[in-house]
């Protein structure tokens, strides 16, 4: 299925994490969700089946990254990830190795989380890491559109000279 995206799904250009950047990974979608706060706590959406950009449930797990810590890098071959962040911060790095890509050899570096609630689609073959960043661990939401199989995914060292990314802190 070939989801039509409204002009949510391109919101993320004017975003205040994405003033630096001049392009983005090919197929890599930034949604801003919404939140409902009230006096008793909040709601936080994260996919719907019927946004525009839904492709297929395949299942749903959380990971938590502790301060500092790397996850990564993995490249899916078949599913696509559908990232949320519902507490704490991560930095999210993806890069594009993808053969046929018009996007091939670039990087994309994404702060997600507490102070940037939004849902990062990543298709396949698009690398993708984070590192959990601040003080407290971060829970990362992913809704996979296949279910978890451990011949689909490749892992790639985070130190990997075949990427070419810097873990470390950047002090702008």
């Amino acid at each position: 299925m070939v989801a039509k995206h409204d002009e949510r799904t391109y919101g993320f250009l004017r975003h205040r994490s994405w003033r630096r950047k001049k392009r983005v990974i090919e197929g890599v979608l930034v949604i801003p969700l919404r939140q409902i706060p009230d006096e008793r706590g909040k709601i936080m959406h994260m996919l719907r089946a019927d946004d525009p950009h839904f492709e297929k449930f395949g299942e749903i797990y959380f990971s938590v990254v502790y301060p500092g810590v790397i996850k990564g890098w993995h490249l899916h071959k078949k599913l696509t990830l559908n990232y949320a962040v519902v507490s704490g911060m991560i930095k999210l790095v993806l890069y594009d190795q993808r053969e046929d890509s018009p996007t091939r050899g670039e990087l994309m570096e994404l702060f997600v989380g507490d102070d940037n609630y939004v849902l990062v689609r990543v298709p396949p073959g698009v690398v993708n890491g984070f590192k959990g960043i601040g003080m407290t661990p971060a829970v990362v939401a992913n809704c996979a559109t296949e279910p978890h199989d451990p011949s689909e995914m490749i892992r790639i060292d985070p130190f990997s000279n075949n990427i070419p990314y810097d873990w470390s802190l950047k002090h702008r």
